[in-house]
């Protein structure tokens, strides 16, 4: 077996395990906020990676700093939506993000290319049948899941940037899940820690310690497999294989969640609904192909 096809297999796990996120995360929603999700997910993650912080550059550290708080607002609209939502429709949604980076060229003054057009109008037709199917209309989940996508896109074009300038891309990497791990946890004491009487303090960390060791397996799953393994699994493969065939295998990720929502959760979608997913993806794909060439960390772990 060739590099090449090694590293095209590589991608394609990633992708696989990219898509069991969502469903994953939407089944813990049930009993947990949002930014308790990202806090226990990021904070695994950064236990692990954190090895690559030791003696690491302070431009490194400040570039990882800044896309964390990036990153951070990146989850907290998807996971808010999620909780709103069928992980189905939160995938799809999200996976617009791809369409944001070349969009952004725009407020630069340049008009889009014609793939970038005949992308918009196959993602616009897939969102009205996606939302079309089951009779169930654009809702607050939906808009948080957009305004996921949009976040991610802006992310993505400060990645490309930053990371040219990185000395180690690993120092980044780990800098900025840290961050985001930060971010969490200065959120959740400004918004959700109580700070009425000592009994409700208590049965609040009584009610997050029970519910964190009941989901100790999906909380471990989604920060040492989905978060800190597959980042190196993603910058191997996209190291051996071109920045279009990359994308276009990333194009595939909201049909994996769907798929694992399916077996996961019981989620179903209807004729238009894969309709709209299928519209989804090829307007993904169209936009990607033939585009200029990302760097290896230029796409943001799902």
């Amino acid at each position: 077996m060739t590099q090449h096809l090694r590293g095209i297999l590589a991608l394609v796990v990633v992708v696989l395990v990219w898509g069991t996120t969502f469903p994953a995360m939407k089944e813990l929603t049930a009993n947990f906020s949002p930014v308790w999700i990202i806090l226990t997910r990021f904070a695994i993650a950064t236990a692990l990676l954190s090895p690559f912080l030791w003696r690491a550059r302070r431009t490194d550290v400040v570039l990882g700093g800044i896309l964390g708080l990036m990153l951070f607002f990146c989850y907290l609209f998807q996971v808010e939506g999620l909780a709103l939502t069928t992980s189905n429709r939160n995938a799809f949604i999200c996976g617009l993000n791809v369409l944001v980076v070349p969009l952004l060229g725009l407020l630069g003054g340049r008009l889009p290319e014609r793939r970038i057009v005949v992308a918009l109008l196959l993602a616009i037709a897939g969102l009205v049948s996606l939302c079309w199917d089951g009779g169930g209309g654009w809702g607050r989940g939906d808009t948080l899941a957009l305004l996921a996508a949009l976040t991610f896109g802006a992310y993505i074009k400060v990645m490309e940037i930053y990371t040219r300038r990185a000395v180690r891309l690993m120092t980044v990497t780990a800098a900025q899940i840290g961050t985001v791990a930060l971010c969490a946890a200065l959120w959740l004491c400004a918004r959700e820690v109580p700070r009425g009487a000592v009994e409700e303090a208590a049965n609040y960390w009584t009610y997050i310690g029970h519910g964190l060791l009941d989901y100790a397996p999906n909380f471990a799953y989604l920060g040492v497999l989905c978060t800190a393994a597959i980042i190196s699994m993603q910058a191997w493969g996209q190291a051996r294989t071109s920045a279009n065939e990359a994308a276009v295998i990333y194009a595939f990720e909201p049909g994996g969640a769907a798929f694992f929502a399916y077996f996961w959760l019981g989620e179903a979608m209807g004729g238009r609904g894969w309709l709209g997913a299928a519209l989804l993806i090829s307007g993904m794909i169209v936009s990607q192909w033939n585009a200029e060439s990302r760097p290896a960390a230029a796409l943001a772990p799902e």
